[in-house]
């Protein structure tokens, strides 16, 4: 009697359990689509209006959008003209992760856009869009919190061509007047100026072009790069793009802030300008075991050559430590860096790699500070990112001394410099 209960029992449960499976689930918009059936009606779409994109044309870019998305819609119409606007080779969209709500979905997608003539790879950004299902068609519905944002997103853009550089600008939309032309011009001339000069001091090949984004305030500057207004307002410009000790690594942007540059002198401008430029030409080589002091000592090196600028007119705050007997113990380290931190800790860290550098070039030369740079970054950082170990071994292979020796001599050097 038991062991027949029993089968009658799995009979019975598996009964229920193919109903169960059988059974639809009913959404909003009818069942549920299978996750891997909206994953491919979703990529579809975004296939087709990156065709449109490459292709310039506007209907069929916009038959991607929710037709019931007015506002959305209405933004689209604004970014299809900028891209316009842009020397596009390349753009594409890759689905990441998709989340079903219904006749709704949510994705993560990768997109990969190249600018011919200045970009050797892609760069990458991952947007976060919504999109809406309407009979039996998915549409772009709009973007949700922690999208990347992305340039042309921020109004009316302006592009200006120089000789090694693209400069592109957005005016910050709702009428806002954006940066001038003639600051656009300037930027331009300083990056026409400053690849050439990068190009004479690294040794390796590189793509001898720069792309700078000069979003239309600091404000959208953070949003640019997904930070904190506060974290730039002083920050003339910064680098993006990814380390990767190969020719792989990711295509950089230089970003201007249009509020922090605009004040600094002709020399302070194309200072900054060649230090940024020098990130561009070395991000190949610059990998997570070169510290900081040494990738933000070589671009100030760089950049500050042959502008006659002192040691004591160009590291202030070290100069004052030296004065007040308080000189740091060892180089800067990388939480030194950090924007959200004070100035003068800062601005310290920048001048001490400066002066790290300029020591190797003086006593060594500029060949063993070029060799220095590409052999730290060939080592491998400790498990909790400390270099080191690596810096160690670059220098003996170098310069023949290790960190202890090498961070003692620094410290002389900085004192007979300063003092």
């Amino acid at each position: 009697m038991g062991e027949a209960r029993r089968r009658r029992q799995v009979r019975w449960l598996g009964g229920l359990l193919l109903l169960a499976l059988l059974a639809p689930v009913r959404g909003a918009d009818g069942p549920y689509e299978h996750e891997h059936a909206a994953r491919d009606g979703i990529q579809h779409v975004l296939d087709g209006q990156a065709d449109a994109v490459l292709a310039g044309d506007r209907a069929r870019y916009l038959e991607a959008v929710d037709p019931v998305a007015s506002g959305y819609r209405g933004a689209q119409r604004a970014v299809f003209r900028n891209l316009g606007r842009l020397p596009l080779d390349r753009w594409s969209y890759r689905i990441e992760d998709v989340r079903l709500r219904g006749a709704r979905a949510e994705a993560d997608v990768r997109l990969r856009y190249r600018l011919r003539g200045y970009d050797r790879v892609p760069v990458t950004a991952t947007e976060k869009l919504a999109f809406a299902r309407r009979d039996g068609r998915w549409y772009v519905a709009g973007e949700r919190p922690g999208s990347a944002r992305q340039l042309w997103e921020q109004g009316r853009m302006s592009v200006v061509r120089g000789k090694h550089s693209l400069v592109l600008s957005a005016d910050g939309g709702d009428g806002a007047v954006g940066v001038d032309e003639a600051m656009l011009r300037g930027i331009s001339a300083a990056a026409d100026r400053a690849v050439p000069a990068v190009s004479l001091s690294w040794p390796r090949p590189w793509a001898r072009r720069v792309v700078v984004e000069v979003p239309g305030t600091s404000r959208a500057m953070a949003e640019l790069l997904g930070a904190p207004t506060q974290s730039y307002e002083g920050i003339a410009a910064v680098t993006t793009g990814a380390g990767g000790g190969s020719r792989g690594a990711s295509a950089d942007r230089v970003v201007v802030n249009p509020e922090a540059y605009g004040v600094l002198t002709e020399t302070g401008r194309q200072v900054v300008m060649t230090h940024e430029t020098v990130h561009v030409a070395t991000r190949p080589h610059t990998t997570a075991a070169t510290p900081l002091w040494l990738s933000e000592g070589l671009a100030d090196w760089i950049g500050y050559r042959g502008t006659g600028r002192s040691p004591r007119s160009a590291a202030p705050q070290l100069a004052r430590a030296v004065r007040e007997d308080a000189l740091p113990r060892g180089l800067p380290g990388d939480d030194e860096f950090r924007f959200d931190g004070a100035t003068d800790a800062l601005n310290r860290a920048y001048e001490g790699g400066w002066l790290a550098c300029r020591m190797i070039a003086d006593r060594w030369g500029e060949e063993r500070l070029m060799a220095f740079y590409l052999k730290a970054g060939e080592q491998r950082p400790g498990e909790d990112g400390d270099h080191r170990r690596g810096v160690d071994t670059a220098l003996r292979a170098v310069v023949g001394l290790d960190r202890a020796e090498f961070t003692e001599l620094w410290r002389d050097y900085v004192r007979d410099e300063l003092a």
